[in-house]
């Protein structure tokens, strides 16, 4: 009897960003059919209605910044749960888009402008402690809150550079990022 590898375990999680990054996941088309051969995708917007993340996660694609206080406790657990975070595309390196609004300098100043001041007569600011999560007071880069062990820009990634990641860490091994399409941002 012959032992086998223990197939690795893989998440993708969606925090604010667009979901660009999972659709270029998903542009890895026929490759999704070997890494699932190899892989067990355990946690994912796009391939599981898992509501808890797992323990023992071998590989975590991250794609989006942190704007609210749901996205930074995700995180969190991602981290303490995961052995290799990616920080997956531009919004989860630098915030990005969903960084924009730091230029309003604050939570407040963001929900006063999208609730009141460009609404009609009945704009109102959403209040519901516990069931809306809180903005953080600045949209942040994964990096600034947990330690992040590869970084695969791209506005998104293409599926051929996540591919190449994923290759990598299913040897075990660190993927090349000295090429300049591999830190190249956009």
């Amino acid at each position: 009897m012959t032992d086998h590898p223990a197939r690795k375990r893989i998440a993708t999680v969606w925090l604010a960003g667009c979901s660009g990054c999972h659709m270029s996941f998903l542009d890895l088309d026929e490759w999704l059919i070997e890494l699932a051969a190899q892989a067990e995708i355990v946690y994912s917007p796009v391939a599981s209605d898992q509501k808890r993340y797992p323990d023992d996660v071998d590989i975590a694609l991250v794609e989006g910044g942190v704007a609210n206080t749901d996205n930074f406790s995700l995180l969190q657990e991602v981290r303490e749960r995961t052995h290799t975070l990616v920080s997956l595309g531009d919004c989860a390196i630098t915030a990005n888009i969903p960084g924009m609004r730091n230029m309003l300098q604050g939570a407040d100043p963001v929900l006063r402008r999208g609730y009141l001041d460009l609404a009609d007569d009945s704009g109102q600011q959403p209040n519901a402690p516990g069931v809306i999560p809180e903005l953080l007071e600045r949209v942040l880069p994964i990096h600034e809150l947990v330690p992040v062990d590869i970084f695969l820009p791209g506005c998104p990634p293409s599926a051929q550079r996540i591919r190449g990641v994923l290759e990598a860490l299913l040897r075990d091994q660190k993927p090349p990022s000295k090429e300049a399409t591999q830190i190249r941002f956009g």
